[in-house]
């Protein structure tokens, strides 16, 4: 077991440190290449669901909610004045959730959170708080140099928020997981599993910032 472990642990760095740059790149650029990228992910994205869920309702309803989740995406990516500013910060709190709660929970173990999904646990939950402020601190440092953006209280609670919807989506993700009986939702990157797999928590996050910053534009 330990070496299955090494082994996903290795083909899960590996692929982060593929994936990330690529993401990253395509946000900055945005235009038609960030167009097609999101689509292409979409695409994708709707398939594994189509092919995970079981009941022709949940195919419906899962498949309308990842389309506004998309389109949110999207809108944040194009609509708002900071360019890609929103639309990177809110990737990063993503992904240093999904890192932090993965690196405390496989350090620290503990009680689990929830029945749900259950490998998260109360340390996992702490770290992505912890992970996703540390990191956006970093970013808005590095960001002041080019614009002059400060990382204030209020921006404190949004990164929380965010976090915080990013982990339920996440929970959310694996109960359906679990209730269809599979381990992953595709085998696209080696692992992590499908894209949906990856942006369980995104595909919520991008939906609840557009909301927030539709009256709060910071």
């Amino acid at each position: 077991m330990a070496t299955y472990d090494k082994n996903e642990l290795t083909k899960r760095v590996f692929s982060s440190l593929i994936l990330i740059p690529v993401v990253l790149f395509v946000i900055i650029e945005g235009s038609i290449l960030f167009n097609l990228f999101i689509t292409i992910c979409f695409i994708i994205t709707a398939y594994e669901w189509l092919q995970m869920s079981k009941l022709n309702i949940q195919k419906i309803f899962g498949l309308f909610f990842i389309i506004i989740s998309f389109f949110t995406i999207y809108k944040i990516r194009n609509d708002f004045d900071q360019d890609y500013f929103y639309i990177l910060l809110i990737t990063i709190i993503c992904i240093s959730t999904d890192t932090g709660g993965y690196i405390f929970g496989k350090l620290f173990k503990g009680p689990k959170l929830t029945k749900l999904s259950p490998n998260k646990t109360y340390a996992g939950v702490i770290g992505s708080f912890l992970f996703s402020i540390i990191i956006s601190i970093l970013f808005f440092e590095l960001m002041s140099k080019i614009h002059n953006y400060r990382f204030t209280e209020e921006k404190i609670i949004f990164v929380l928020a965010v976090s915080l919807v990013s982990q339920m989506g996440d929970i959310i993700i694996s109960y359906f997981k679990r209730l269809f009986k599979v381990k992953d939702t595709g085998n696209i990157i080696p692992g992590h599993g499908g894209i949906l797999d990856r942006i369980d928590g995104m595909i919520f996050a991008f939906p609840f910032s557009y909301i927030i910053l539709l009256f709060w534009n910071f």
